[in-house]
């Protein structure tokens, strides 16, 4: 059992209150270890919601910068923060939020030589990422290490999320592969309205902390979209594929594979080396 103190009783007093949730759910979200991959528009908010649920163990994973141009969205960075690892600048506002959370970085970028290592030491993953390889590289990854996981994309005034469990549809199963690099546009492209992100973000916190508690239906075999301009929010059925290349009954993807990045992506990635 969690020895909480007054201190910590009185922070989380309105989880406890929920009959959902109370003390043994609150204990579960303490224990929990969540890693967010990206710090970004997504990473923002879900790292922000989490650090003041107290979930245990926080990873935080991206390899960029603090850039002027992600203030209008990436609210866990302030205009102090520019030109500071993004990693370094989430750990700062985690902890500020909630001393208690224990927070590991990681400057660096997901790949196949280092996804599994570092996604094996977290009970769930959060994809805040705004390109598809990686996308692609965190689904196979929890796919094959049997890791539960949130998908979120946002682009212009569109988001869209799903939860992946063990047996449920994965992200293969919707899109087979990704696009060719430069077909789709990034949100370094064509834009993204900034509270776009905070709206995906805090559902794809929610379904951490659903997860964790047991509360409620959690997206699985569902792609939930939103388009912010008119508010309409669509719940599409997804099905698990038995022919899926990855988490299919005959599998034919054993590795983990490093997809072409587009050239905009390319550009941000050289510009942190």
């Amino acid at each position: 059992m969690f020895d909480y103190s007054e201190e910590q009783i009185q922070r989380y007093s309105r989880h406890i209150l929920l009959k959902d949730v109370g003390v043994e759910g609150q204990e579960k979200i303490s224990n929990a270890r969540v890693l967010v991959v990206g710090a970004g528009g997504l990473g923002a908010p879900v790292s922000l919601y989490l650090a003041a649920a107290g979930i245990g163990r926080i990873g935080i994973l991206d390899a960029d910068v603090v850039d002027l141009s992600n203030l209008q969205r990436q609210v866990i960075h302030f205009t102090k923060d520019v030109g500071k690892p993004k990693v370094d600048s989430a750990k700062e506002k985690i902890q500020a939020i909630n001393p208690h959370v224990e927070v590991d970085t990681y400057h660096e970028f997901l790949n196949s030589t280092n996804a599994l290592d570092i996604i094996k030491e977290y009970d769930f993953v959060v994809d805040g990422t705004d390109n598809f390889p990686v996308k692609f590289l965190i689904n196979d990854a929890c796919v094959m290490a049997g890791k539960p996981f949130s998908h979120g994309g946002i682009l212009r005034f569109n988001g869209q999320t799903f939860t992946h469990l063990p047996g449920t549809a994965c992200y293969r199963c919707m899109f087979k592969e990704p696009p060719p690099a430069g077909a789709v546009p990034t949100c370094s492209q064509a834009g993204v309205l900034g509270a776009i992100a905070g709206m995906l973000g805090t559902i794809q916190a929610a379904e951490t902390l659903k997860y964790f508690t047991g509360v409620g239906e959690l997206l699985t075999d569902r792609l939930l979209t939103f388009d912010a301009k008119t508010m309409q929010f669509r719940t599409v059925p997804v099905r698990h594929r038995d022919s899926c290349p990855i988490c299919g009954t005959n599998p034919t993807i054993d590795h983990l594979i490093d997809y072409e990045l587009g050239t905009c992506e390319l550009k941000s990635k050289k510009k942190t080396e």
